[in-house]
């Protein structure tokens, strides 16, 4: 084991230290940063589940400065939509996309809610891919007092908040047959909320809601893969997806098909 002590890595919080094993990075709780699989990866995804335990980090006895933002959010804004919508472009505008192996010389390396909050209150420009950007606002929306979700689908990762109300997305999506849910998709500089790409429309994809939960790697007893179905307008897209490259294994999705039901419904308002 050898500690890592490049300026790459000199900014973390709460997590104070990282250990390198055999070339992946480990944080304070064991969780490695470089992987996504395993029951030791930030996403603890299998062949039939992923639970993204980075975002529990940053939750209950945990809660830092991303919580804490989402927190001053509610206070500014009273109306949800207004609150909803300026959480997400706080986000967008302030993290800007870059790939991990520019950033940190890995392929992969996520960063939890905390430590991107810490550089953007910093007075400096974030920077991430797309589960930083995910992870940070699950959180944040937490903290604001809404339901959220991270999204997984081929190459891909996002987050959700449930905000059944919200007319202006152009889809719903229904997260375990409850509809009202919105795609937070912050990567793009100019995406508002609610926009989703077409590869993503009328496919299968899995999500997970966070609520507080214990950091220790455990493997789960059951599946908590829940099935994500769009509920109205949008289009393209198509195919069940298979794989999600994205994160290197194979899902074998197609052994669960009663947690993947495609739904043909109207938009919920």
């Amino acid at each position: 084991m050898a500690g890592l002590a490049t300026a790459g890595y000199a900014w973390a919080s709460p997590s104070e230290s990282f250990i390198e094993i055999n070339g992946d990075v480990f944080d304070d709780w064991e969780i490695c940063r470089t992987r996504a699989f395993g029951e030791d990866g930030f996403y603890e995804l299998t062949e039939t589940t992923f639970r993204p335990v980075i975002a529990f980090e940053s939750l209950g006895k945990n809660a830092d400065q991303a919580y804490r933002l989402g927190e001053q959010f509610a206070d500014e804004y009273p109306d949800p939509i207004q609150r909803a919508e300026a959480i997400f472009s706080f986000v967008r505008d302030r993290v800007r996309y870059t790939t991990d192996i520019d950033q940190f010389g890995h392929e992969e390396f996520a960063q939890n809610a905390d430590e991107l909050a810490a550089i953007i209150e910093g007075g400096r420009a974030g920077y991430g891919d797309c589960e930083d950007s995910a992870v940070l606002l699950a959180v944040m929306y937490k903290g604001a007092g809404y339901r959220s979700a991270i999204i997984i689908g081929e190459e891909h990762t996002a987050s959700m908040v449930y905000l059944p109300d919200y007319d202006k997305a152009p889809v719903l999506f229904e997260v375990n047959e409850e509809p009202g849910w919105v795609w937070a998709e912050a990567t793009g500089r100019n995406n508002p909320l609610g926009w989703t790409a077409k590869e993503y429309l009328d496919v299968t994809l899995a999500a997970y809601e966070i609520t507080e939960e214990a950091i220790v790697p455990a493997e789960p007893t059951a599946p908590p893969l829940t099935a994500v179905s769009q509920t109205g307008g949008g289009g393209g897209g198509g195919g069940f997806p298979t794989r999600y490259a994205f994160f290197g294994i194979i899902l074998l999705l197609w052994f669960i098909p009663s947690l993947f039901r495609r739904k043909k419904r109207r938009r919920v308002r």
